[in-house]
């Protein structure tokens, strides 16, 4: 079985955080959000894995990922040439499926469970395609499942008015009959191809579709709060690690993972859960927590933080108490001024503010 991931599109919801790179890079508790999608497909042993790549920052996607071989896979990029919808995203991949079953996983989806039993059924199933549902409190956002009798009656893109609230997550497990399905679409209304239109035209002419509905963790983190909501999640797994320095007088409660050569300096509080990278600097009685990010070489001073990402080489030295924020990198936030209300911020790249 081969995998897919599709890596393209224009992230406009999470402008700024996306004018220079893919949404799919942007970390969640330090990891690019498209590497658990990898990650997933590597723990049910797929291996042969495509990556379709389109927008802005296709190459940094190449840059991080490469052939594969550090994370134990083999990768294709695949280049989509404009966002045409998900359906011509597959589509680009007849060749490199050929015969074989397959899975497609949106490279901004977070799922906190294996699919290595849905996968396992799959392949030994006789079902034409199968999908990954969940219920949701926004289904007009989704493309949504109507049941009837515990069979899919029906598939309907962003509903208006919606009478089910069984989203399609991201994930989808078909079989090349699906490129069939998909020469037959027309474009939606949004001028792309939807794959929820294939899938349906797959129900009418009688190909047997199968679910499973997954009552974990799944995210689609299209917009700054899924993308803080999911990080807070992860976070919520991760187990104490120290490979930095503590001096001190650290009070810290809760997990905490803090990465090689970082300091946390004198009369600092960590509230875990709380991730911190390499060679970063915590100092001057700051409080970072709980549910905190923070990326590789950053400097915090004086500050407060709670329920943020702060993705690398960032600088904050400020009488601050930033909570709800995500700050990509090289951003800087300096003031001399004390007791700052509380800030939510949305910065993108290289941003600098003073106060």
């Amino acid at each position: 079985m081969k995998g897919i991931i599709l890596h393209g599109g224009h992230g406009t919801r999470l402008r700024p955080l996306t004018h220079t790179g893919p949404k799919q890079l942007l970390p969640i508790a330090n990891k690019p959000m498209s590497q658990y999608c990898l990650e997933s497909l590597k723990e049910a042993d797929i291996t042969e894995i495509a990556i379709i790549v389109g927008g802005i920052g296709s190459n940094k996607v190449k840059e991080y990922y490469g052939d594969g071989s550090k994370f134990g896979v083999n990768l294709t990029y695949i280049e989509q040439d404009s966002p045409k919808g998900i359906a011509h995203a597959i589509s680009l991949c007849r060749d490199f499926i050929d015969n074989e079953k397959f899975i497609v996983f949106l490279g901004d989806n977070i799922i906190n469970t294996s699919i290595r039993t849905f996968k396992n059924n799959f392949v030994d199933g006789d079902f034409d395609a199968s999908l990954l549902l969940c219920e949701v409190d926004n289904p007009s956002q989704f493309g949504i499942v109507y049941l009837e009798k515990d069979k899919i009656l029906q598939m309907i893109e962003k509903p208006k008015e919606p009478k089910s609230n069984l989203a399609i997550t991201g994930i989808y497990f078909l079989t090349p009959i699906i490129f069939e399905k998909i020469k037959k679409l027309k474009p939606s209304w949004r001028n792309e191809f939807e794959i929820v239109d294939a899938l349906q035209l797959l129900l009418e002419e009688r190909n047997n579709i199968s679910y499973d509905i997954i009552t974990e963790f799944w995210k689609d983190t299209g917009t700054p709060d899924d993308i803080i909501h999911a990080n807070r999640i992860i976070l919520d797994n991760i187990h104490t690690k120290n490979l930095g320095t503590q001096e001190k007088n650290i009070d810290m409660t809760g997990n905490a993972s803090i990465g090689k050569n970082s300091i946390i300096k004198n009369n600092c509080k960590i509230i875990g859960p709380v991730i911190i990278g390499e060679d970063c600097i915590l100092e001057n009685n700051c409080i970072i927590g709980p549910n905190v990010s923070i990326g590789n070489n950053c400097k915090i001073a004086n500050s407060q933080v709670e329920n943020s990402i702060i993705m690398d080489n960032c600088i904050i030295d400020s009488e601050i108490f930033i909570e709800n924020s995500i700050i990509s990198d090289n951003c800087q936030i300096i003031s001399e001024k004390e007791k700052l209300e509380k800030k939510k911020f949305l910065l993108g790249e290289s941003t600098k503010i003073s106060f």
